[in-house]
């Protein structure tokens, strides 16, 4: 029934259950020098205050440098850090208490922008490339080229279920935490480690969560270890619950990027070099931002065979909160990248920027090899330009749109089709596995057990027609529980829209092998001595939950039946699956190699109006088909293709994030963040799925569709720019991301007075 989940925050209180929170930093960069708790203890109803060294095993920890404190020992590297760990029997206790904690700190300069960054040499990890072909060469000999610089700024996750953890002590030191993560195997190896116990110790369930889009697959194990360090040091259970204030002021967003590109290209339009340096803002710790910064690179070239090809990237550390995992995981600031080179191409030509696109696409017998060295198989990116741009009208329109704007001095129109090649698998090689643990009960019934997180993406869903298919039975007879470390072991975290092709396909190998077994009791009860007839495994029929052998289809078992008979021969029915992706394998120090088992491809055409006077834009079409293969529950998929293109047209419009002087963010609610809306939806929304039915690379010719939507949203940015291409023709607006009415108000004004370039001049250009 709908309302019934059950959330973190909605597990009733447990007995003798404590409120933990913290006491931030108050400033972004310096030291503590002292910490006085004397006021702060004497307060009714305050249970323990715990400080750096309370914590019994490693101070320090993160998913791939140990470069976090999860308390404040002497380095403070952001606003917001936490300093005090704060357990009471109620709120009101705790807001008194961080009043009384007087802390004495010395400030730093901090670092906040990349610019500033860059300039003080303040990186994480090394200098990042990919190259093919000689891109300096090719830019020297280049008919046209352009330069410029394209600033992308971050997102606000705004999931619905903040983070929270319930931490329960148990005996002999094992710890039981409910945690609100996308990677419980995480949470667990980082509460084992700062309380110095081994992983066996820490069971973390998972049921469900309120929203994650990444920024749960790290970032849920700080308020974990700190329920589990306060509920090990009382032996009370403990429960960590943000509020939506201090969840969107003190976590990670999606990577602000600064781009610095130059591009060659013909007056046809043809790509011939491109250079991209990419700059990242990481925040105060690395976290993701290097795996990030690489899927960034890697989809630079988007859907376009670019043969000389040089993209570098660079992290920066600031003074900001660690930034992390966000849908698309580098992907999009990646494309975005490309997709502003190639609207300033048309721009600068004079030409519709489709033009430029199709001229530029990956083929398939030819041009059909990443930068990177994978070939691009399954390749239809032809197929969906072709049939949206008879499905939008495409044409019709940009002749209307060309009228208008010559005519309306009130309305502003743009119009412009994005791809997206977005592959599928994490380019870390081990994370590429996953195990799921299949047990068949007697009633026909099947539980299964796997190491992905539902959090809303359906994974749970899917799974369960999965093992349904593959018994013949009727999906609500399979039953997915919550998941847990004790059930699953070394698990990745749900992520990079490898939820359902992991964990999916580790259910498989376990049904299999019942299968196997059943199978074989099932050809010796069909088989009849007497009358000669002899059934084999290969003969037997799973299918509307009854079993049988399709040479004499009428003589039939039900499902059930059949697992009594086979419990009482003593067949197992029960079976751990595992499940490794095959041939993925990246070498990032070379830049090569196939990170990727295969591509889901996208494309969308949005058109968008302006209005003059305040630089209000409204969306008021997009046309949207996407290359799924052949979906696994088609309502679901398009669910995720719905709101993960609105989630994308939020960053590429209205979610700007907003920093004070001192690194405070200023947009830290819903009053002053703001994110679409249901009057933000394209008043005509279109939306196919095409038919692919050779997309025989993933699990169930099926395609992850988590990710690849969100990037479709850079279609309303291009239209955007497009739009503003006609206040000054010829001159290319620089139009950053996101693309909000303040920034469009201002950018038209600025183009008004700017004289357009005549058409004799647009070509050629400058070098």
């Amino acid at each position: 029934m709908a309302g019934e989940s059950v959330f973190i925050d909605d597990i009733p209180p447990l007995k003798n259950e404590l409120l933990v929170d913290f006491l931030p930093a108050p400033i972004a960069a310096g030291k503590l020098v002292s910490i006085d708790l004397i006021e702060a203890k004497k307060i009714p109803g305050v249970v323990a205050l715990l400080t750096s060294a309370d914590i019994p095993g490693h101070k320090h920890f993160g998913p791939v440098f140990q470069d976090e404190h999860l308390l404040v020992e002497e380095d403070i590297v952001y606003l917001g850090d936490p300093v005090v760990l704060i357990a009471a029997e109620s709120r009101e206790v705790i807001a008194k208490v961080k009043k009384a904690i007087k802390l004495q700190v010395t400030a730093a300069k901090p670092i906040f922008s990349i610019e500033d960054a860059i300039a003080a040499k303040s990186f994480t990890g090394p200098l990042r490339t990919i190259a093919r072909g000689d891109a300096d060469a090719a830019l020297a000999t280049a008919e046209l080229t352009l330069t410029g610089e394209f600033q992308i700024g971050g997102q606000e996750h705004f999931y619905l279920e903040s983070q929270a953890a319930l931490a329960i002590p148990g005996e002999h030191g094992h710890m039981t935490v409910h945690s609100s993560t996308q990677g419980p195997t995480e949470v667990q190896a980082m509460i084992a480690e700062i309380l110095g116990i081994p992983f066996a110790h820490v069971v973390v369930h998972c049921k469900r969560m309120g929203g994650g889009f990444g920024g749960k697959e790290t970032q849920a194990a700080q308020p974990a270890m700190m329920a589990a360090l306060v509920a090990s040091k009382t032996r009370r259970p403990c429960r960590v619950v943000y509020n939506k204030d201090d969840d969107m002021r003190y976590t990670g967003k999606r990577h602000p990027f600064l781009n610095r590109y130059t591009v060659g290209f013909t007056k046809e339009g043809v790509i011939t070099a491109v250079k991209i340096d990419h700059y990242s803002n990481g925040g105060c710790t690395a976290d993701l931002s290097l795996a990030v910064m690489e899927r960034a690179l890697l989809h630079s070239d988007n859907a376009y065979f670019i043969p000389n090809f040089h993209v570098t990237g660079q992290v920066c550390r600031t003074n900001l909160p660690s930034n992390t995992a966000f849908r698309g995981f580098g992907g999009p600031q990646g494309v975005a990248a490309i997709e502003n080179i190639v609207e300033s191409i048309a721009i600068h030509l004079g030409v519709d920027s489709m033009d430029v696109r199709r001229r530029n696409l990956y083929a398939v017998d030819e041009n059909n090899v990443t930068p990177y060295g994978q070939i691009f198989k399954n390749n239809v990116l032809s197929q969906l330009f072709d049939e949206l741009n008879i499905e939008s009208e495409y044409a019709k329109r940009r002749e209307k749109i060309d009228a208008l704007n010559k005519t309306d001095r009130a309305k502003l129109r743009g119009l412009a089709c994005t791809p997206v090649k977005f592959g599928i698998s994490f380019t870390k090689q081990h994370l590429n596995q996953a195990n799921a643990l299949v047990n068949v009960y007697t009633d026909g019934s099947i539980m299964v057990s796997h190491g992905g997180t539902e959090m809303g993406q359906g994974v749970n869903t899917r799974v369960r027609q999965i093992v349904a298919d593959e018994f013949g039975i009727d999906w609500q007879k399979v039953y997915v529980t919550t998941t847990s470390t004790d059930k699953n072991h070394n698990t990745s975290p749900t992520a990079a829209s490898t939820g359902t092709d992991l964990n999916g396909a580790a259910a498989v190998v376990a049904c299999e092998k019942i299968r196997e077994r059943l199978t074989a009791f099932a050809a010796q009860h069909f088989s009849d001595n007497a009358a000669g007839l002899f059934a084999s495994p290969g003969s037997i029929v799973y299918r509307d939950g009854f079993v049988y052998d399709d040479r004499v289809a009428n003589k039939k078992i039900a499902f059930k039946d059949l697992l009594v008979q086979a419990y009482l021969h003593r067949v197992n029915l029960g079976e751990r699956g595992f499940y490794a992706t095959p041939g993925v394998d990246y070498n990032r120090e070379t830049g090569k190699g196939t990170p990727f088992l295969y591509y889901t491809n996208g494309a969308a055409v949005s058109e968008v109006e302006i209005d003059r006077f305040t630089g209000e834009m409204k969306v008021g079409r997009v046309d949207l088909l996407m290359d799924i293969g052949q979906a696994i529950n088609p309502s679901m998929d398009r669910g995720q293709v719905v709101g993960g293109f609105i989630q994308g047209m939020g960053w590429c419009t209205t979610e700007e994030l907003k920093y004070g002087p001192g690194g405070e963010l200023l947009s830290y609610s819903p009053t002053t963040y703001k994110i679409p809306n249901i009057s933000d939806v394209p008043a005509v929304f279109n939306v196919r799925m095409l038919d692919n039915p050779n997309s025989n690379m993933s699990l169930k010719r099926s395609k992850a569709v988590g990710e690849p939507p969100l990037l479709l949203g850079l279609s309303v940015w291009a239209a955007v720019k497009n739009a503003l291409s006609y206040v000054a023709p010829g001159v290319i607006p620089e139009l950053k991301l996101p693309a909000t009415n303040e920034q469009i108000l201002m950018l038209m004004t600025k183009l008004k007075s700017t004289p357009p370039v005549p058409r004799e001049q647009l070509v050629p250009a400058a070098k």
